[in-house]
């Protein structure tokens, strides 16, 4: 998982910086969402254990408030709701993969 705050007012260039990255691999899944704040977050799901996951990498300065955050997460499988009714997300990560901070 990618996370990088714009300087305020910016926050629409900094996602399209996000989104005109390319990685080395194709993820499985690949997400970008913004947030209150300027803030812009990549989520990618790969297989294996996240070991050599290529990262985006780091906007212009001109771009930021702070330094690009990032983190790596296991997926520990999808939970079903309360009463057991099925799973939480119907669009489980494809071919079983996990979310995995690379992006």
């Amino acid at each position: 998982m990618w996370e990088a705050r714009a300087v305020p007012g910016r926050g629409a260039e900094l996602l399209a910086w996000a989104r005109a990255q390319r990685l080395d691999a194709a993820p499985l899944r690949r997400e970008t969402f913004t947030a209150p704040g300027d803030r812009v977050l990549v989520m990618t799901w790969w297989e294996g254990d996240g070991d050599g996951v290529p990262e985006l990498p780091e906007p212009p300065a001109e771009l930021l408030t702070r330094p690009v955050h990032r983190w790596r997460f296991t997926s520990l499988g999808v939970d079903a709701p309360p009463g057991g009714a099925g799973p939480l997300l119907s669009d489980a990560a494809p071919g079983g993969g996990a979310p995995r901070g690379g992006a």
